[in-house]
C-alpha cells in the first residue's frame, strides 16, 4: 500500500475556463490580501506604540481580509460552536494552508509556526505582520520558546498550536506531539490557562478528488493555490469549537494532548 505521505495529487487539468476562472479570481484576492497586509502595517505602527503588546485593532484587520479572501475563492465556511472566553490558547488539525484563512476567518488569534515558513515568499510576510510566534527545531532553543509563549500568553493572545506537527491530506488527524503543551503548566499558568480544541474539516465539491483542499509532505504552494482557484465550484469547510477544558484539570501535558487529539479526532470525523 502507499503510504499516503507519497500518494499525491495527479496534476491539475486547467482548461481554458479553469484559466478565466483563476484570473478572475487571483487579482482580487491578491489585492484583498496584500491591500490588507498593508493595512495591518500602517495600523500597527500606530498601534504598537500606544499599545505595546496589546493589539485591540489588527487581529480585526486580519479578520476581515480572512473572510473575504475565502469569499472569492468561493470556499464555504461552515462554523459549528463558539470561540471560548477564557484565557487560554487554540489547538487545532492541520489539513491545508487554507486553515490560516478559515480560522483566522472564525476566530481572531495568533498562530505558532516552525521557523521555516517565515522565510516562505509572500506567506512568510503574511504571517510576520499577522504576529505568528515561529519556533525552531532545536531542543536548545526549548527555554526561550517557551518564554516567548508564556509572554504572549500572559498579554492576551490566543495562541493557535497545530500539534500534529505537520500538514495532512485533510482525510486524517495525525497523533498530537505534547512538546509545546509544556507551555501551559510552567509558572503558575495551568492555574489560569483554558485550551480549547477546535476541529477543521474540508468538504470538496461533488466529483472532486476527496483531497482537494489538502497541502501535505513536498506540494508547492502555487500549483495548489491554482487548482483551488480554477474549480468550477468550490466545497465547504466545517469548523467545530469544542468545549474549552482548564489546564489545571490535567496532571501532565501528554494527558492534556491526549484528550485535546482525542475530541479534536471525534470532531473531524462527524459528517
Amino acid at each position: 500500500m502507499v503510504d499516503w505521505r507519497e500518494d499525491k495529487l495527479p496534476p491539475a487539468a486547467i482548461g481554458p475556463m479553469g484559466w478565466l476562472r483563476v484570473v478572475m479570481r487571483i487579482i482580487p484576492f491578491a489585492l484583498v490580501t496584500y491591500g490588507g497586509l498593508l493595512m495591518l502595517l500602517l495600523a500597527r505602527a500606530v498601534e504598537a506604540p500606544l499599545c505595546g503588546m496589546a493589539r485591540p485593532v489588527t487581529p480585526y484587520i486580519t479578520q476581515g481580509v480572512c473572510k473575504a479572501a475565502l469569499w472569492i475563492m468561493g470556499l464555504r465556511v461552515l462554523r459549528h460552536g463558539a470561540a471560548m472566553r477564557e484565557r487560554g490558547a487554540v489547538v487545532a488539525n492541520h489539513a491545508s494552508w487554507l486553515d490560516i484563512f478559515v480560522l483566522n476567518a472564525c476566530d481572531r488569534v495568533y498562530f505558532v509556526s516552525k521557523a521555516e515558513v517565515a522565510n516562505w515568499p509572500g506567506i512568510g510576510w503574511l504571517a510576520r505582520a499577522t504576529g505568528t510566534v515561529f519556533i525552531a527545531r532545536d531542543a536548545g532553543e526549548a527555554k526561550l520558546q517557551q518564554g516567548v509563549f508564556e509572554e504572549r500568553l500572559r498579554a492576551g493572545h490566543r495562541l493557535l498550536f497545530f500539534p500534529e506537527g505537520t500538514s495532512t491530506d485533510s482525510l486524517r488527524v495525525l497523533p498530537f506531539k505534547s512538546t509545546l503543551f509544556a507551555a501551559f503548566f510552567t509558572h503558575g499558568m495551568e492555574h489560569v490557562m483554558h485550551i480549547q480544541p477546535v476541529s477543521v474539516r474540508y468538504v470538496p465539491p461533488v466529483g472532486a478528488d476527496a483531497r482537494l483542499y489538502g497541502w501535505w509532505a513536498a506540494m508547492d504552494f502555487a500549483p495548489h493555490l491554482l487548482r483551488i482557484l480554477a474549480q468550477p465550484r468550490q466545497g465547504a469547510v466545517e469548523v467545530r469549537f469544542h468545549a474549552a477544558v482548564a489546564v489545571d484539570d490535567f496532571k501532565r501535558r501528554k494527558e492534556l494532548a491526549v484528550h485535546c487529539e482525542a475530541v479534536v479526532r471525534e470532531g473531524a470525523a462527524l459528517a
